[in-house]
């Protein structure tokens, strides 16, 4: 594990914090404290000091906080460069995150101005496989929480679903027709067992109608064939038993039953 540690914490002492890269200074440094079970102490302001009748457990989750705070306090000024390093060599590691973000604020900015627009720009194209293109967009909402924007599950679930393409339509107006709430991770799995469905669908040429009858009996059929695909697809889903039953379909035009 002690090797490990030193491993990882040469990212940061590589490349020290020297004012214009203190993105990746900080990324790096969430990394290697999330390795160390240590990363509460640059989220967590400094607890009260218990009191002598306090439980021993308390006294000891102090002096644990304590003892971590120094040691990131430590790897932080030493991967820093000697200007910053005078300007918070009395803070601890707490504050110093604090100060170094508001100093840093612009970059911060503009990271989230440009993950935010590759974010709502991002469209799928036909035939393009949804677990790649859902997972980049899931590592574009992550960046932005990081940066303090976080989105909730709902809008990140609609600016998702808005990305697709239109063979997807059916699963959409379904999936908001039905209200299914799901975390993102799982809204993931939903569209990949989906997506079999959408691509044979796709996959169809459509019939070229030549009277108003052909019109009314091509419209009928693909309205069939959409509640076909949505039953067998709430089905798999196992969250409406009765899809199962059968579904009136009507149709105002009598020779497209002809």
């Amino acid at each position: 594990m002690e090797n490990n540690n030193l491993s990882l914490r040469s990212l940061l002492e590589k490349e020290k914090l020297n004012g214009i890269n203190f993105l990746d200074w900080f990324r790096n440094l969430r990394i290697i404290l999330k390795q160390e079970r240590k990363e509460y102490v640059i989220e967590e302001l400094v607890p009260d000091e218990p009191t002598a009748n306090a439980p021993r457990a308390d006294k000891d989750k102090f002096e644990k906080h304590m003892d971590d705070m120094l040691d990131v306090s430590c790897l932080m000024l030493a991967t820093m460069s000697p200007e910053l390093q005078k300007q918070h060599e009395d803070m601890n590691a707490y504050d110093m995150i604090q100060n170094l973000k508001e100093i840093y604020e612009g970059q911060a900015r503009q990271e989230r101005y440009e993950t935010s627009k590759a974010l709502f720009q991002c469209k799928m194209s036909e035939g393009s496989p949804v677990g790649a293109h859902v997972i980049k967009m899931m590592g574009y909402i992550q960046t932005l929480d990081k940066l303090g924007f976080a989105l909730k599950d709902e809008l990140a679930t609609d600016v998702i679903l808005q990305s697709l393409p239109n063979s997807f339509n059916p699963f959409v107006l379904n999936f908001n027709m039905k209200e299914i709430n799901k975390t993102l991770p799982k809204l993931l799995g939903i569209l990949r067992t989906a997506e079999s469905t959408v691509s044979k669908k796709s996959s169809k040429q459509d019939t070229v109608a030549g009277s108003t009858k052909e019109v009314a009996y091509n419209a009928t059929n693909e309205v069939a064939k959409e509640i076909v695909w949505i039953k067998k697809f709430i089905y798999e889903l196992k969250v409406i038993t009765s899809i199962a039953d059968a579904i009136e379909l009507r149709c105002d035009n009598n020779g497209a039953f002809a």
